[in-house]
């Protein structure tokens, strides 16, 4: 990991420690033993979908994990960490998603998910989401709009590379779920890198404006009484810039 990377993400876990005693009004930033309140913590992990169904469509919601919020506080739990519940085709299980600063409606509204965090409050349960920093829905607006054109707003958002020739890709880099990792788009002929899904394209960290999108995005989280995040694939933020071709040495992953 670069010392930039590292950097990042260390002012990130301050930010995130700081900003959830903030938002929860502490007065005690550290307990009787000097330790910040993650340090001992139990976290319970929470797929929403499966958790609890509070209005009997069959598909767990956020009201079903508020209405659950004194069993939690029961079983010892301080804090439950929310798999990915924003918009999203749900082609990945949520990690490719398509707004950032909402829910996606099968789960509920972001009125229940305030209300989530109230009923957690209120039985000692503090409520850290899961964040997707690494890429985007291919159905988010910022891809839509980087597709459009070459010259377009958020074109340098993501990553676009000129193939080596008709149909060939710029390199041979590999998805980790199997071929290439680079998707061919007719409407500006050139390819985009996507470590995932082809659904699901990288996000361009070498950009200052992607940069302070994605932080603000979670202020925004943070004023809504998150107490913090789990963050998705961090090591796989930055790419070679010069997309060098990859060894194909042991059991690295790459095409030929």
């Amino acid at each position: 990991m670069s010392k930039r990377l590292s950097f990042f993400f260390l002012a990130l876990l301050v930010f995130a420690v700081s900003g959830s005693l903030l938002a929860a009004g502490q007065s005690k930033p550290v307990g009787a033993e000097g330790h910040q309140w993650w340090q001992n913590a139990v976290f319970y992990e929470i797929y929403p979908r499966s958790f609890a169904d509070n209005d009997d469509d069959r598909i767990g919601d956020l009201n079903g994990i508020s209405s659950k919020m004194n069993y939690l506080h029961d079983l010892g739990v301080d804090a439950i960490w929310i798999t990915p519940c924003y918009p999203s085709p749900q082609v990945d299980f949520g990690c490719d998603v398509s707004d950032y600063r909402n829910i996606d409606p099968m789960y509920g509204t972001p009125a229940d998910f305030d209300r989530m965090v109230a009923e957690g409050k209120k039985n000692g349960v503090r409520v850290i989401m899961d964040f997707v920093p690494n890429h985007t829905s291919d159905q988010h607006p910022w891809f839509l709009d980087s597709k459009s054109s070459r010259t377009s707003a958020h074109r340098d958002w993501y990553i676009w590379r000129d193939g080596k020739g008709p149909g060939d890709p710029p390199n041979n880099w590999i998805s980790t779920f199997g071929g290439s990792a680079w998707k061919f788009d007719a409407t500006t002929n050139q390819f985009y890198y996507h470590y995932f899904y082809a659904q699901q394209p990288d996000l361009n960290w070498r950009n200052p404006a992607v940069e302070k999108e994605m932080l603000d995005t979670t202020r925004w989280w943070y004023k809504r009484g998150v107490a913090g995040f789990r963050l998705d694939a961090v090591d796989l933020l930055f790419e070679d810039p010069r997309a060098a071709r990859q060894p194909c040495a042991g059991r690295e992953k790459c095409a030929g």
